[in-house]
């Protein structure tokens, strides 16, 4: 992350708390400090965010703040690498090998894990810039619902991300969107 956008974050981060104390005059003191909190705590969700994602975003048009808090969801649980880049790490990289972590950028969220018949799709922007060629209420609908053209995903823990909030998922998506366009990965497998 370039220091400008770290010293915006600072910044912003400050103007929010200084903002919430100031307009929230009336509330009890302990309702200020859980708010200030918050507001820190999102400041710096999204601050880890811009730090761990992988890849070189796309930031031209999109909600920065929602970008940095999308990398920090679907980066700080792995759980989106695991199964839609294969393999997850670079040669080198596996800390389950006792190696320093190197994601494999080459193939980050292109798909191509294989769980039987099963293949994890490719979820980067397609040519209009929508992750998996989705609009945000066709993922939102298969985050929640897990319906996908008329049927159920069997292996994506969508009952797990459809208890998230809306925020939430459109943060990532807005992550998602943000990420570099690749195609489908050459080689899927296990």
């Amino acid at each position: 992350m370039n220091s400008r956008i770290v010293r915006s974050f600072g910044i912003a981060t400050a103007c929010v708390s200084l903002t919430a104390t100031a307009v929230m005059a009336d509330d009890s003191v302990q309702e200020q400090a859980m708010r200030t909190a918050a507001s820190e705590s999102f400041a710096s969700r999204v601050a880890v965010g811009y730090r761990i994602s992988p890849v070189e975003l796309q930031l031209r048009g999109k909600n920065r703040w929602l970008v940095g808090l999308g990398s920090y969801l679907v980066n700080a649980s792995g759980a989106c690498n695991d199964c839609h880049t294969h393999p997850s790490y670079a040669p080198g990289g596996d800390p389950f090998k006792g190696e320093t972590e190197i994601i494999n950028t080459a193939q980050f969220l292109a798909g191509g894990r294989q769980f039987g018949p099963i293949t994890a799709p490719n979820i980067t922007p397609d040519e209009n810039g929508r992750p998996a060629g989705l609009t945000f209420e066709e993922f939102e609908h298969l985050m929640r619902t897990g319906e996908d053209e008329g049927r159920i995903l069997q292996v994506m823990p969508w009952n797990v991300y459809g208890k998230m909030t809306r925020l939430d998922l459109r943060a990532i998506y807005e992550y998602l969107s943000a990420i570099p366009s690749l195609p489908d990965n050459p080689e899927p497998g296990p």
